[in-house]
């Protein structure tokens, strides 16, 4: 081709792209997990996958009304926040929606991606029929919203003024009287860093409201070990003849654990589980080369079913080497046993199960298949319909973006970018598989170096990597990028003119810290981008914070800058 019919061809292109230049059109989304974990056949019918819900799904709490099971988890910044699942026999677990999902309910704007709602606590009080889910939000307070329906549409928040510190939680009891337990600093201050107390303040159920003074209950956490740290993740249940404080320890990392405590009164004093505690850990005694490891297990709420049996629900993390891991803190279920009116959830030294056998006071029953929350499954998403599948969130606020089309998914590129704390034009899905692949098709045409769309890997503000199709050198180019606080491009592919407005097919192959990364135009074949990219900026302990990864579909008119 000559120059001249080349300058022709790019006109061309610019022309008949001018209007398409300013939206990115993803026709599908593709997802298939391949974890060696869970590469084995169960009973479906009779057993479970640990973990229940694979993939950024961390400080589970859980309750129970008749015969339906409701279960919640922590969302940071993320919106809707507070993802709401049901079973009916703790074995198969539906979402079925949010409980914060107004704005008016979820205030995130400006918040590190970290923020946001931290430990969600449901209850259910028996005496007038109303749910409850008590949570922080980081940059606003502590508060609680209520329902009579949960599945239906929770209320406007209610801000808990004066009562400082995180992870709240509701406890209602036989009388009618209601309390909150919560963590925050200890009385007169800490001793040494990461020293911290559970508190407890009485509730006015009628009047929705605090009453008097909180009560420091338990300084520092058990004594197992000296000087115990980051005491939190506070539930109070009162089961036969006895209050039982539960809490987690150790904070969230690998030396995380669950402890135990009981009292004859909610208000103490209370006596430590000494020779229990604690009642479930991963932390010590295990084989480092045991297969499918699972580390820093901890953050566990009860729950009693209707014939009297315990479960336990809690967060852990599935490390591909050492205590990396870019799955975030899934949610595990395992049964509690009772010796001498104490409760273990797994004995210490015992390995977390793969597999565990379900409730028997459950019939055996086929499993739902579109249940896509563990095991390998697959899905493709083509964006039909007229909202958004519940899998898709905003990060911090939602905005009005992106539009569902015949086509696929319409994203309108905004002046903004991943990189600050604003607003920009991404919908995420959960990485929930250590081994993985995600790919799409992008329908877009870049008119600066400013402009870019594809997928964004994403951990926080400063830790990514993006495959996406912008111009660079003046040329339209399959870009890949690694964000660790700088970003740096490490692989690239040029278009010819005659592919430039042609759709462009982009895919993510992980395998544990090592993501492969291809792309095809229109029709063609794969072609290999850049192979055994390093992810590791991707896993939560390089990056900090307390998320997963997550997948985006993204688009900006601000990309960048490329170094």
């Amino acid at each position: 081709m000559t120059l001249q019919h080349t300058l022709t061809a790019l006109a061309m292109l610019a022309a008949s792209a001018s209007v398409k230049s300013q939206t990115a059109v993803f026709n599908h989304f593709t997802y298939q997990g391949n974890d060696a974990r869970f590469a084995q056949v169960i009973d479906t019918t009779r057993q479970f996958f640990n973990p229940i819900i694979a993939g950024f799904a961390p400080d589970p709490s859980i309750c129970r009304k008749g015969d339906t099971y409701y279960m919640v988890n922590s969302t940071f910044t993320l919106f809707p926040g507070v993802p709401l699942y049901t079973s009916k026999n703790l074995r198969e677990w539906t979402l079925v929606g949010h409980v914060l999902n107004r704005e008016s309910q979820l205030p995130l704007r400006g918040q590190h991606v970290s923020g946001g709602i931290y430990a969600p606590a449901i209850s259910y009080n028996k005496r007038n029929d109303t749910f409850y889910m008590i949570t922080t939000n980081v940059g606003k307070g502590n508060f609680y919203v209520k329902s009579s329906n949960p599945e239906q549409g929770w209320s406007e928040p209610v801000y808990l003024k004066g009562m400082g510190g995180i992870d709240p939680s509701f406890f209602f009891d036989k009388d009618g009287k209601g309390y909150i337990v919560h963590n925050d600093a200890p009385d007169g201050g800490p001793r040494y860093e990461g020293e911290r107390s559970i508190w407890i303040r009485q509730f006015n159920v009628k009047g929705d409201s605090l009453v008097g003074a909180a009560k420091e209950i338990l300084r520092s956490g058990t004594h197992v070990q000296k000087n115990p740290i980051w005491i939190e993740g506070p539930h109070l249940y009162r089961i036969g003849k006895y209050y039982y404080l539960m809490c987690a320890e150790g904070g969230t990392g690998a030396w995380h654990s669950e402890v135990i405590l009981r009292a004859k009164n909610p208000m103490g004093p209370w006596e430590e589980f000494t020779g229990g505690n604690p009642i479930l850990t991963q932390r010590s005694g295990l084989d480092p080369m045991r297969p499918h490891p699972v580390s820093s297990t901890g953050h566990a709420d009860l729950v009693q079913t209707p014939k009297g049996n315990w479960w336990a629900v809690f967060l852990g993390c599935r490390p591909y080497e050492d205590d990396w891991y870019n799955t975030g803190r899934d949610t595990y279920m395992l049964p509690v046993t009772w010796k001498d009116g104490w409760p273990t959830i797994l004995p210490q030294g015992e390995v977390l199960p793969t597999v565990v056998d379900a409730a028997r006071e459950y019939a055996p029953s086929p499993r739902i298949q579109e249940n896509l929350l563990t095991g390998n499954f697959g899905y493709t998403d083509n964006f039909q319909g007229d909202k958004l599948n519940m899998r898709w969130y905003f990060l911090r606020e939602p905005a009005p973006f992106y539009q569902l089309a015949d086509d696929g998914l319409h994203i309108s590129p905004m002046s903004t970018n991943a990189r600050g704390r604003k607003a920009f034009s991404a919908l995420f899905c959960k990485q929930q598989h250590t081994s993985f692949s995600a790919s799409t098709t992008l329908n877009f045409v870049p008119q600066s170096a400013q402009d870019m769309a594809g997928v964004l890997l994403f951990q926080n503000e400063d830790y990514q990597i993006v495959l996406g199709k912008t111009m660079l050198r003046n040329r339209v180019a399959v870009v890949l990028q690694r964000v660790e606080k700088t970003s740096v491009n490490i692989a690239s592919a040029f278009l010819s003119p005659q592919d430039a407005a042609a759709p462009l097919q982009l895919k993510v192959e992980g395998k544990g810290r090592y993501y492969d990364f291809y792309y095809a135009v229109g029709k063609g074949n794969w072609q290999l981008l850049a192979q055994g990219v390093d992810a590791l900026n991707l896993s939560t302990n390089r990056a900090g914070g307390f998320i997963g990864a997550l997948i985006g579909l993204y688009a900006t008119r601000q990309a960048v800058e490329k170094r």
